[in-house]
């Protein structure tokens, strides 16, 4: 990041978000339900364009923490309007989308990024300890969440008793809570970039944004944020009269959700990977996995003990052998410490195999 003017696209954003959403209360039409839709993308892209800014400012690992917090912001507040405006009908969509969201940062957002590092870098090194921490934190809280519901027996179905709910939302907490205390105070250096080598250079950072563009940058930030929501709230039935009409499952609706919501620092992962930081690259993915669990999870899990709306965590067969094949590649491909394009093509073709059969069930 430079400490150059604010780009004119990033604060006109937010305000055109805000501006089609004021004019939606009193009219209705095509154009603008189109209009919507893009001011939605431009928004997303605008938050984590600021919330990059503030990262920058604070620096490494606080930074792709941050952002991976500014993207699950997203996330939470959008599952958390839909559960609570559409009630049952939306029991799944928080165990779909997170799902989603962790089938496409574990295979699609890694996979492209480890390939596209190999491809031009070659050989990757990574520093080991900070991703196997993580990926074991993340295989605990994944399973615990949602795979174990379809193993209790307090009530029926793939759910928890509100008990259970309380003890699991508590514990994926407590599991992301000392994740983020070891990865921005206790160990963090076991998440920053490997010094230089033979094999790998170190880059010289950019100078830091000023704390005023810092200030401007987070102000920004929650503004799109803001209109991220209501306007993907807004859109949410769109999105599913398009499922419906083309007789798609009801979990594309996550998929859709997710692939949304992380799109934006999925693209930041590939620029890392393409600027071989490959670190950095896997610190916002495997971060926003963590979060997008570690916090989701708590947020639905409260709204649905408070609100009485059922919700389903556990997975079907074909999600929990997705899930399980995910973390056991994962945990092969980065337990070494170095990458190959190898890894990358096949955490990519599990991803196309799990779009296909989602589409095609």
């Amino acid at each position: 990041m430079t400490q150059g003017r604010i780009p004119v696209w990033t604060w006109l954003a937010p305000i055109s978000g805000w501006a089609l959403l004021a004019i939606s209360l009193t009219a209705r039409h095509p154009l603008l339900t189109t209009l919507q839709g893009a001011a939605l993308i431009a928004c997303v892209l605008a938050a984590v364009h600021h919330a990059e800014i503030v990262a920058h400012h604070v620096g490494e690992p606080l930074g792709t923490l941050l952002l991976a917090l500014a993207v699950t912001a997203i996330e939470v507040a959008l599952i958390a309007s839909l559960m609570l405006t559409e009630g049952e009908a939306a029991a799944t969509l928080a165990r779909d989308t997170v799902f989603a969201s962790i089938m496409i940062i574990l295979n699609g957002m890694v996979g492209l990024s480890l390939l596209v590092a190999a491809l031009r870098h070659g050989e990757q090194s990574f520093g080991l300890y900070g991703v196997n921490a993580t990926l074991a934190a993340l295989a605990a809280i994944t399973v615990i969440t949602l795979v174990l519901p379809n193993t209790t027996t307090s009530v029926g179905g793939p759910s928890y008793s509100t008990s259970q709910l309380s003890f699991v939302a508590v514990v994926a907490l407590l599991v992301y809570g000392v994740f983020v205390l070891v990865q921005a105070v206790r160990h963090r250096d076991y998440f920053l970039p490997l010094a230089a080598s033979g094999q790998e250079a170190e880059e010289r950072p950019d100078p830091p944004p000023s704390r005023t563009s810092a200030a401007v940058g987070g102000a920004l930030m929650l503004a799109s944020l803001g209109a991220v929501i209501l306007l993907a709230k807004a859109l949410s039935p769109v999105v599913e009269t398009a499922v419906d009409s083309v007789q798609a499952p009801k979990a594309v609706v996550g998929v859709v959700i997710a692939a949304l919501v992380l799109l934006p620092e999925s693209l930041a992962a590939l620029a890392a990977a393409r600027a071989n930081k490959i670190q950095t690259s896997l610190n916002l993915a495997l971060g926003s996995a963590m979060a997008s669990i570690g916090l989701t999870i708590p947020v639905v899990a409260a709204i649905s003990i408070a609100t009485g709306h059922p919700l389903v965590l556990g997975l079907d067969h074909k999600g929990t052998t997705f899930l399980l094949l995910s973390l056991i590649v994962a945990t092969l491909s980065l337990g070494t410490g170095r990458t190959i394009a190898l890894q990358g093509v096949v955490h990519l073709i599990i991803f196309g195999v799990y779009l296909f059969t989602t589409f095609v069930p």
